[in-house]
């Protein structure tokens, strides 16, 4: 059959809008909406049939039961729902009547075309909508993570709309010991801060275990600043709550659920979260980041730089020591699940590298050591030995018992790759 015997089998089916007649053949031709298709196969018909022609109100299609005459007002809704936030992006999708879904299958059926002719009648809903919440907001779709998404239920007659999350990243140090990098909930308590009907003893009745965090001088501020609904830290892994996190400090994102800002000066931010901090941390380099910058956070390879303050069981002269540092750099560490995380981490062995050792000694039993090792080297481990559990370790090496009094964290860089790749970044 040809497409104007295909179109006068639909338009035969009872009164057909021209976005349902067109919609049948939108893989015809470009340029044109499915109601100009639907229009001018109508028109040539017509003129081929040498009769009359007559249009068909949108109102009275039997498939889409009116709903293509409204494409505007779904639109006006989607401005309406976002008209005190700020997106850039957005997307639209529609949930379509059952009954609407089963009579573009009957029209299909009836005029002998393929089930899947054309596109869907919810396709074309989201494309047409799609469209004019473009021009209403001056905002541009985004099929792959927008500001927004929008879901229309034409038979519920809602509009929902989802605000996705926005991500800033940073850098932190942690400039005081015992503050850990997220909130810590009390584990006698849940987090509740009560047995029973009364305080917990455990924690003093706050629900965590350290007052105060990283997440928590850091993400309510941008909470606030983005006025979202709450917020997620994201960090490139994790130092010991009594180290010391310096240097350029660890890159972290945190993310903001819902916010209703997304323009704002992250310099001021900065400011502010570090007038808060009150020197207890400090956050710089802070960026509006995209949705992938939380994964490469989070599974960047990194490499690790430690000083630690070490003491030893027995007198170590300086060549020792030398010589001990030496044999570690470049060397191969198989760890087993130390101790002090085998509640948290699977019982296996690891295995990591050390770059390099270097470090000088105070006294006979007490020395300052730098290590740059692999991601996820156990650094206390590796000094003390963990009963064997570590090998090589110091410890074993020097054949008496060492211990680091003090760690500080010094760098966290991209093994291969700095963290810092533009293409992650929204400004």
């Amino acid at each position: 059959m040809s497409i104007l015997e295909d179109a006068r089998a639909l338009a035969e089916s009872g009164p057909v809008c021209d976005a349902c007649l067109g919609r049948a053949f939108a893989e015809r031709s470009f340029g044109l909406t499915n109601a100009e298709r639907g229009k001018s196969l109508r028109v040539a018909a017509a003129l081929d049939d040498d009769e009359p022609y007559e249009a068909v109100d949108t109102e009275d299609c039997w498939v889409c039961e009116g709903a293509c005459a409204e494409f505007d007002d779904w639109a006006e809704r989607c401005a309406e729902a976002i008209e005190d936030v700020e997106v850039e992006t957005y997307q639209v999708g529609t949930r379509a009547p059952p009954l609407v879904e089963e009579n573009e299958l009957l029209l299909r059926e009836g005029a002998g075309l393929p089930e899947d002719a054309g596109e869907l009648f919810k396709s074309e809903f989201n494309r047409e909508v799609g469209k004019r919440v473009g021009r209403l907001t001056g905002t541009e779709v985004d099929f792959t993570r927008p500001d927004v998404q929008f879901l229309l239920d034409i038979e519920a007659d809602t509009v929902e709309a989802q605000l996705n999350s926005a991500f800033v990243y940073g850098r932190y140090r942690k400039l005081a010991r015992d503050i850990p990098q997220t909130e810590w909930p009390c584990r006698e308590c849940d987090g509740s801060g009560y047995k029973g009907k009364e305080p917990c003893d455990y924690c003093g009745g706050s629900g965590y275990l350290y007052e105060d965090s990283v997440e928590g001088f850091v993400a309510p501020v941008v909470t606030d600043v983005m006025d979202g609904v709450d917020a997620k830290f994201h960090g490139a892994g994790r130092e010991d709550v009594d180290a010391l996190m310096l240097g350029t400090g660890r890159p972290f994102v945190v993310e903001i659920m819902e916010p209703r800002r997304r323009t704002i000066d992250v310099e001021q931010l900065e400011g502010d979260i570090n007038a808060m901090a009150d020197g207890e941390i400090e956050v710089e380099g802070l960026r509006l980041a995209t949705y992938d910058m939380v994964e490469r956070v989070k599974k960047l390879d990194a490499s690790k730089e430690y000083r630690a303050a070490v003491e030893f069981d027995d007198d170590v002269t300086d060549g020792e020591l030398q010589a001990a540092l030496d044999e570690l750099t470049g060397a191969t560490i198989e760890q087993y699940t130390p101790h002090r995380v085998d509640h948290r981490r699977a019982s296996i062995t690891r295995t990591r590298h050390v770059y390099d050792a270097t470090g000088d000694l105070e006294d006979a039993r007490h020395a300052t050591v730098e290590i740059h090792g692999e991601g996820g080297l156990y650094i206390k481990e590796l000094i003390s030995g963990d009963e064997g559990r570590t090998n090589p370790s110091l410890a074993g090496i020097l054949d008496t018992g060492a211990v680091v009094t003090a760690l500080d964290v010094i760098a966290v860089e991209g093994e291969d790759e700095p963290f810092e790749d533009d293409e992650f970044f929204k400004d």
